[in-house]
Formats: C-alpha cells, sequence, structure tokens
C-alpha cells in the first residue's frame, strides 16, 4: 500500500564521532529497511531509508542539512517537502525530533518565500472536478478513473502542511494539523469540521476499494471508477473534492497565487 520513508536521527555518545556512530547503525538499518520490506513496505525507490547515508544523521547534522533544505528552495526540495516536513518518531525517545522540529518552525516562519513555494506547489495538487462539478479523470492512460490519493486526500495533506508550517504547528497528522489551526484562530472551527469530514470521507472510500482489491486478490491502487460507487457515495466524493477545492481557495488568497 506505501513504500518506506525514513532515516534515523542519533545522538553522538562523548568519544566517537558523528561518522562512527553513523558505521555502527547502517548495518542495523539495512536489517530494518529489508524486514519492513517482507512485511508489505516497499523499499523506497528514491533512497529515502535509514541505510542511506545521508538520512542516518546526528541532530546537529539533520539541522544543517534543514538550513540547506529550506533556504535553497529548489524544486527537488519541495518534492523532498512532503516526506521530511511530516517526520515523526516511531523509535526511541522522542525529544531530539521534537527539538529538532521546533527549530525547524521558526526557520519556516521567518522565510516568506519558502512559504510561497510551498503553497504554490500545493496548489498544483487540484480535486478532480471541473467547473461544473463533474468529475476530472486522470490522464495517464486509466480510463474513467480518479486516483484518491493523489487527487483526493493529495490537496487536503499539501495544503494544511503549508498553513500548519506557516504558524508554528508541530502536528505531523493532517487531521492534528487542522485541529491545532482551528484552535490558533488561522481556520474557522466550522471549516475545520468540514474539511476533516471530507478527508476522512475520501480515506474511508481508499480503504474500502482496498479491502474489495484484496478480498478479488487484485493489486492495490489508489485508482477507482466512481461509476463503481453507489449513488450516495458518489455525492459524498463530489462534495469531499469541493470541500478541497474551498479549503485551496483559502491558500490562495492567503498566499496570492
Amino acid at each position: 500500500m506505501t513504500d518506506q520513508d525514513n532515516g534515523i536521527l542519533f545522538t553522538t555518545p562523548e568519544g566517537m564521532t558523528e561518522d562512527q556512530v553513523r558505521e555502527k547503525l547502517l548495518p542495523f538499518a539495512r536489517i530494518v529497511n529489508d524486514e519492513l520490506a517482507e512485511c508489505g513496505f516497499t523499499l523506497c525507490k528514491g533512497n529515502i531509508m535509514a541505510s542511506n547515508p545521508k538520512l542516518c544523521l546526528s541532530g546537529a547534522e539533520w539541522d544543517h542539512w534543514f538550513v540547506h533544505f529550506i533556504d535553497a528552495s529548489t524544486p527537488q526540495n519541495l518534492v523532498y517537502s512532503s516526506i521530511f516536513l511530516d517526520m515523526r518518531a516511531v523509535f526511541g525517545p522522542s525529544e531530539p525530533l521534537h527539538e529538532l522540529f521546533q527549530t525547524v518552525l521558526k526557520r519556516i516562519g521567518n522565510n516568506p518565500l519558502f512559504q510561497k513555494m510551498l503553497a504554490g506547489n500545493a496548489f498544483t495538487r487540484k480535486p478532480p472536478l471541473t467547473m461544473f462539478r463533474s468529475f476530472r479523470y486522470v490522464s495517464d492512460g486509466k480510463k474513467h478513473a480518479l486516483d484518491l490519493k493523489r487527487q483526493g486526500l493529495a490537496p487536503f495533506v499539501e495544503t494544511v502542511r503549508v498553513f500548519a508550517l506557516a504558524n508554528g504547528v508541530g502536528a505531523a497528522n493532517t487531521l492534528e494539523r487542522m485541529d491545532e489551526l482551528a484552535r490558533k484562530g488561522v481556520f474557522d472551527a466550522k471549516d475545520a469540521n468540514a474539511w476533516k469530514e471530507a478527508y476522512s470521507l475520501i480515506q474511508a472510500i481508499r480503504m474500502r476499494a482496498h479491502n474489495e482489491m484484496l478480498e478479488n486478490k487484485e493489486p492495490l491502487t489508489n485508482y477507482i471508477d466512481p461509476d463503481d460507487l453507489n449513488p450516495l457515495d458518489r455525492r459524498i466524493l463530489r462534495e469531499s473534492f469541493r470541500q478541497a477545492q474551498r479549503l485551496q481557495q483559502k491558500l490562495e488568497l492567503a498566499y496570492q497565487l
């Protein structure tokens, strides 16, 4: 269902260098990556994994990495933003990552150019509705299909991320970010609830489609044909996409896109 995107943040013990620590951790990281692949989390084609020496770093090295990441604002860094700006600790103490990310949030908050580039990138993730609110299907050769991940969920995820990072929200989960943005007054509470519900409904339809694919022994995909849905689910999906459009309109106004 998804590939791996992971890394290691380590503390360098007294008497050791960062390279010495990295040399000890990389064999372990390769084992973990391989065993995750056996569990169904495929190896990342872009090598965004802990077994990559460039992503097995000390706190100071990660801090330097993020300075370059934010200040350079290259197209490749915008691609990476969907990975590195949604980091969360999954093993070990979370405090080092929390401290690192607080520093990252301050840098982003003081860098309006980087914010605008993130916003422009998020704004390209258009919900699949035409101006007449009919479905706009994918254009990659799959007839009569919607990509619920790229066309449905991504407009919410990418847009909410911009608002969260610009307003010092440390949460990595999209729904938690919306809650915090509502608490801060960045989002109207009623709007935030509507956007959360729309996001969750798209995710539910996607998960149900995945379950049906598993039952039919079909390969998992994020594509669905809306004609396979019942009339109520089609209306729900259409209204959920419309909510994504409303959210992006807020982004458009905030950053004059």
